[in-house]
């Protein structure tokens, strides 16, 4: 018998706090690097250069949390049969928090003792664990810490059904996950769907991550021969499968570095998979229908840093784990053409897999993929059939709502109506408008932009809507944002202008610097962040981006004396700090640098990647190892 259910589960949390109230204009924070694609084939190398996006806007970046868990009870629906027991978190992107082999007793995810927010995603937080569904662009989702709606359905056949949706700000498009148990199934079932209404169209990106628990006889196995690997270093290379220059990549455990694996499946597979199986073969597969082509391995590595970021996001007894991953491309670096109206759905299936380990960890590589191919044959459901069904059930209405997401999905219906286009799906309630929409419903509404908005918006309709309004510093302003987004920096230099001739603010002084700082007036960028900030001293994100803009122009004395202003909470913040170290070290005052550093830099939102903390320990203390707490390297 299936059940579906809500309920609660308490873990230790550390919050996120509230959203920047600065506008994401100044690019996704992405390696210091052009990725490198001369030794892949020319169509990927196409895709990879087809589709990404300037920046995370109209989207806040949420940057606002600590290291301070807490006991914290989440929502949870759980999907439960005789086989396996089913945890979402509808509250924080519709996370699979967990799935229980009931019949061995066995979690078969990655499930971390608690959950700590780390700069890892687009707009910054992100957590580990679990199976995460990410849309819209390369990178942790948009979505992946934000509530989803979220209600119970039950289909035509008496199948009781969890549905997760939102509208994606970012490609405009409505996406929802259906996740369902048949009864005596071994298997969890997940379909997808994603609509772009409308007469344009979208470029598209979907992966679904699954963390896994990671043992030193861990093997991933994907129907491959080869794969597409990058570590960080710039490249991304053809690598054989599953022996690369003596290492056998197929074994996470054994990796010396953080890298990824995106296989290269056939592109006719009928049903792609990727399996994680331990020396006593048991394990957990991940297959789908053809569309969700793509295949990966993603493995921290076993450097110190590659365990330190383990530590970081699951607590100082963390678990090792690695990540199997599924996605609509062969790489995380491509993205597909949506056309207009279009729509795409497939389904998904994670289950137990138990194979004979004698042949998935022995020397043919073809025998022991041709064994996991076996059991899956034996085990999965006709994931084409369950395609139909669940295609079939889309129009069927929920009939409990367990969880509410966002309001932009209603205002973007209210945007239509009033401006002639055709409808949503009628699944945004109206009571989800809340504070962040206020000011737009209000233009919608009356044509005037309140001064007191507090969220951004994108599009031409938007911009049409707000040239016609009465013209204030705020309809300026946002014009400016929107010009500025998309890469037209002199449009926007020209509405902050105005914004400022209307009235002096600090969000257009602010955005005037990025502008200036993105065209090499350094010293210009330095003085209107000083102004920025002297009007908004309570942002602390303001004067981080003021203090980083007065090193960028040589300015270190001024970056240190303007630290006193600061309030003491600001000036303990780990982001100031470490600005105050760099500001020592351009000053000459290495003293001053390593003392800070030896008695601790703790940078909450530290950037998967960065390498600030290292080299600034080597030039602070170049005669004193490395501690542990300031390497994060991802390499070498």
């Amino acid at each position: 018998m299936t059940s579906i259910r809500t309920g609660t589960l308490t873990l230790p949390v550390s919050p996120l706090g509230p959203p920047n109230p600065l506008p994401p204009l100044a690019g996704l924070l992405d390696p210091p690097y052009e990725i490198d694609l001369s030794g892949v084939p020319a169509d990927l190398a196409e895709g990879a250069r087809y589709g990404h996006v300037r920046t995370v806007f109209p989207y806040s970046l949420q940057d606002d949390y600590g290291r301070a868990p807490r006991p914290t009870e989440l929502r949870t629906v759980v999907l439960e049969n005789d086989a396996l027991r089913a945890t979402f978190l509808p509250d924080l992107g519709g996370r699979l928090w967990s799935l229980r082999d009931k019949a061995a007793d066995r979690e078969l995810l990655h499930v971390p003792a608690l959950l700590q927010p780390a700069n890892l995603a687009l707009r910054n937080a992100w957590f580990a664990g679990g199976v995460e569904w990410n849309i819209g662009t390369r990178g942790h989702s948009p979505t992946t810490c934000a509530p989803l709606h979220a209600a119970l359905l039950t289909r035509a056949d008496g199948t009781p059904v969890l549905r997760m949706w939102e509208w994606e700000r970012l490609r405009g498009v409505l996406f929802h996950v259906d996740a369902w148990l048949p009864e005596g199934s071994s298997a969890l079932l997940v379909g997808v769907r994603i609509d772009r209404p409308g007469p344009n169209g979208t470029p598209m990106y979907w992966w679904s991550n699954t963390a896994v628990r990671q043992t030193p006889t861990l093997r991933v196995l994907a129907p491959s021969t080869r794969a597409f690997r990058t570590s960080y270093g710039g490249a991304l290379s053809t690598v054989d499968i599953p022996e690369h220059e003596g290492h056998d990549t197929t074994y996470p455990g054994r990796a010396p570095d953080a890298a990824d694996y995106f296989h290269d499946l056939p592109a006719d597979a009928p049903r792609p998979w990727i399996a994680a199986v331990d020396e006593d073969g048991h394990g957990l597969a991940q297959a789908s229908t053809s569309r969700l082509r793509g295949r990966k391995l993603f493995c921290w590595g076993e450097s110190t840093g590659g365990r330190r970021w383990q530590r970081w996001l699951g607590g100082e007894n963390a678990q090792p784990y690695c990540e199997i991953q599924a996605g609509l491309a062969r790489t995380q670096y491509e993205h597909l053409p949506m056309p207009a109206d279009a729509d795409w759905s497939w389904v998904e299936a994670y289950g137990p897999v138990t194979v004979d380990p004698s042949v998935t960890h022995g020397p043919d590589w073809s025998a022991a993929v041709a064994e996991v191919a076996a059991r899956l044959e034996e085990t999965l459901p006709d994931l084409d059939r369950e395609l139909v069904l669940f295609q079939a059930s889309v129009s069927v209405a929920p009939t409990e709502t367990v969880a509410v997401g966002s309001g932009w999905g209603a205002l973007e219906q209210r945007r239509r109506a009033a401006s002639g286009e055709p409808p949503l799906p009628d699944v945004f309630p109206e009571a989800t408008l809340g504070a962040e929409q206020h000011a737009w419903l209000t233009l919608l509404e009356t044509g005037e932009l309140p001064e007191t908005s507090v969220s951004y918006v994108d599009g031409a309709n938007w911009v049409r809507r707000l040239a016609a309004a009465r013209p204030t510093w705020a309809t300026a302003y946002h014009l400016g944002v929107i010009a500025h987004a998309a890469g037209d920096l002199g449009a926007a230099r020209q509405h902050y202008v105005d914004s400022l001739a209307r009235q002096e603010n600090a969000s257009a002084w602010r955005a005037l610097a990025l502008v200036d700082a993105a065209e090499g007036r350094l010293a210009d960028a330095a003085d209107r962040l000083v102004a920025a900030r002297a009007l908004l001293p309570e942002v602390w994100q303001l004067a981080v981006e003021c203090l980083d803009a007065l090193l960028a122009a040589g300015r270190a004395d001024a970056a240190l004396a303007l630290l006193p202003e600061l309030p003491p909470w600001q000036r303990e913040h780990g982001r100031v700090r470490l600005l105050e170290v760099r500001a020592a070290l351009a000053d000459g005052d290495r003293d001053r640098a390593a003392g800070l550093l030896r008695d601790g830099v703790d940078v909450h939102d530290l950037r998967e990647g960065e390498v600030s903390l290292d080299q600034l320990w080597s030039r602070a203390c170049p005669d004193e190892p490395l501690p542990a707490r300031y390497d994060f390297r991802m390499h070498g």
